[in-house]
């Protein structure tokens, strides 16, 4: 096969799909590993003809979904147990999952591993989700696994858009108002995760790379960004009331996981850590550094509000 090969794991998910897309239009073949379960109908409208079927929590049937011939030049993993978003999801396929993903791309010879993984999740030790990034991004060194981790920011646009049922209403939800936190729209993400995967050279691998804009932004500098683009006011409002934050999530933190992690996630996004570093690396690999602005306009013709 003359085309190069990479296989996505989590490729059914919303940034998943994406991720196949940017493949896909740098004539890629793309290899999906999915569960026997998945519902493989909107990869295949894709173009993507080419399925293996393993599950990260079952290293047997995974080292031989991975070990397909013709080999893989890359592994792209998106998978996020947390957000529970496909059925058999759970905080533990961000854990050993992960590894059993890690050890089976070793095993089958794939030369590169691309993880999508979370800004400043090194400096988040109090947020579960968080850190077990940086978890796997060691786990991935301490292997000898070469790889290369893209840090992302907030996304605009989440794999349920809250934010296009309020923007025609003049109000844009902001997750933390007042706060700057890094952000990404995620066919950014995808094209960078296509770009990393079959265009950069070996030596710029086994690091990890801050992606996103151009400068944090707060929910009120978005605002102004869409009501520029949209030749309209748009304001910038909590997306969850303060009743829920402030009482809600810590009271439910006490008896559920998940909501414990999202209320120290919150708590943690409020110091102002969840920002980039260094943004001009993500310039260097990608060629691209977009500004607040460019972002919400491309959002914005994506939905057609514009």
């Amino acid at each position: 096969m003359d085309k190069k090969v990479v296989t996505v794991v989590g490729a059914t998910g919303a940034l998943g799909s994406k991720i196949v897309k940017a493949l896909l239009d740098k004539d890629v073949h793309v290899r999906a590993l999915v569960r026997a379960t998945s519902n493989r109908s909107g990869l295949q409208d894709l173009g993507v003809t080419d399925f293996v079927t393993g599950d990260m929590m079952d290293p047997g049937p995974l080292l031989k979904a991975l070990s397909a011939v013709p080999k893989s030049d890359a592994l792209v993993a998106s998978a996020a147990g947390y957000t529970r978003h496909t059925k058999g999801d759970s905080p533990k396929t961000d854990v050993q999952g992960y590894r059993n993903l890690v050890d089976a791309t070793k095993a089958a010879g794939i030369s590169r591993f691309v993880m999508v993984s979370i800004l400043e999740c090194d400096k988040a030790a109090g947020v579960s989700h968080f850190y077990h990034k940086h978890l796997v991004e060691k786990y991935l060194r301490e292997k000898g696994q070469p790889f290369i981790a893209l840090r992302a920011g907030a996304f605009l646009d989440q794999a349920r858009d809250f934010v296009l049922s309020k923007v025609p209403k003049g109000i844009f939800p902001a997750f933390i108002p007042g706060v700057e936190y890094g952000m990404i729209y995620t066919p950014d993400l995808a094209r960078y995760a296509a770009i990393a995967a079959t265009s950069l050279a070996d030596r710029e691998l086994n690091t990890t790379v801050d992606v996103g804009w151009e400068s944090p932004a707060s929910g009120t500098s978005v605002a102004q960004a869409f009501s520029k683009v949209l030749g309209k006011t748009i304001v910038a409002r909590p997306a969850f009331p303060p009743f829920v934050v402030n009482v809600v999530l810590p009271f439910m933190g006490l008896f559920v996981g998940g909501v414990s992690d999202m209320n120290e996630m919150m708590k943690w996004i409020k110091t102002g850590a969840y920002t980039s570093k260094n943004t001009q690396r993500q310039k260097e690999l990608f060629g691209d550094l977009p500004t607040i602005e460019e972002a919400v306009r491309r959002y914005c013709k994506d939905r057609k509000l514009i």
